[in-house]
């Protein structure tokens, strides 16, 4: 049976070590702060969102959500955003994706400072990343790389298969393991073979939303299995895109779904707040 890759235990590392950071800024009188714009009823957003609010309380970061109507217009949320950046108490500012159809995300999240980017959305930051000019790494991506490095998985030089090639997840955790020295393949709905991409891969991440994509005739002996999908099945448990049961029976690793990548994009984005924070001092 595979090793299970606990991502629940890590961001609870995480967290403790950020404690200790929020204290010292506490210190000096500063009080990290994140601001969230929520807009219309999508349940999973108002889900994730209450999630990053208790976290916040935990650990002592001020956070305030905006929630706004879906018929919102594209002027409101950008004044909005003009006065989170001119916000000294505010470090960190994130817009829950996906918007309603009106409004332009690109233009959004665009109009967020840099320095307070810290879901690391802004092209300005994305350009840096591609750099390795790093402010802030995207949460996803950095949540994964730091679950392989606190198990010990050796990434330089291993077979990296990415299914997804999503701006959030798949093209930036791409370049995140291209710098440490994977070799990295994206496939993706046009894929021809995606078995024979996967079946190549010492560490393979699916993150494609599609339940039950991934199963055990597509993964390689004892490969590190990561599991971004979060998705419902007919009986509205959440599944994740790999078949936990078969799959585990031939990886060497696996993160479950709930309580692998899902707790580590949070610990990731309070991480990423803290250290906006610190650079605002």
């Amino acid at each position: 049976m595979a090793k299970i890759l606990d991502g629940k235990k890590i961001a609870e590392e995480i967290k403790d070590e950020l404690r200790l950071e929020i204290l010292a800024l506490q210190k000096k009188d500063v009080v990290p702060g994140l601001a969230v714009v929520l807009v219309g009823d999508d349940a999973a957003s108002k889900v994730y969102v209450g999630g990053k609010e208790k976290v916040c309380q935990e650990l002592g970061i001020f956070s305030v959500v905006h929630k706004l109507p879906a018929n919102v217009s594209e002027s409101n949320i950008l004044n909005l955003i003009e006065e989170l950046n001119a916000d000294k108490k505010i470090h960190g500012i994130l817009v829950q994706l996906p918007l309603p159809g009106n409004i332009n995300p690109q233009k959004i999240i665009g109009a967020i400072s840099p320095k307070k980017d810290v879901d690391c959305f802004h092209p300005e930051n994305v350009g840096k990343m591609f750099l390795g000019e790093v402010i802030f790494l995207p949460c996803t991506p950095d949540g994964i790389i730091e679950i392989l490095q606190r198990y010990g998985i050796e990434i330089s030089g291993q077979n990296v298969t990415i299914v997804g090639r999503s701006n959030i997840v798949g093209k930036p955790l791409s370049m995140l393991l291209l710098q440490k020295n994977a070799t990295v393949t994206i496939a993706h709905s046009k894929t021809k073979n995606l078995s024979a991409e996967t079946l190549r891969a010492d560490i393979l991440v699916s993150a494609t939303g599609r339940a039950g994509l991934i199963t055990a005739d597509m993964v390689k002996q004892g490969a590190v299995v990561i599991d971004v999908g979060m998705n419902r099945d007919e009986a509205g448990k959440l599944v994740g895109d790999v078949d936990f049961a078969g799959v585990s029976a031939v990886a060497g690793a696996i993160t479950p779904v709930p309580g692998g990548v899902g707790p580590m994009t949070i610990a990731m984005l309070m991480k990423n707040t803290v250290a906006a924070a610190k650079n605002a001092e």
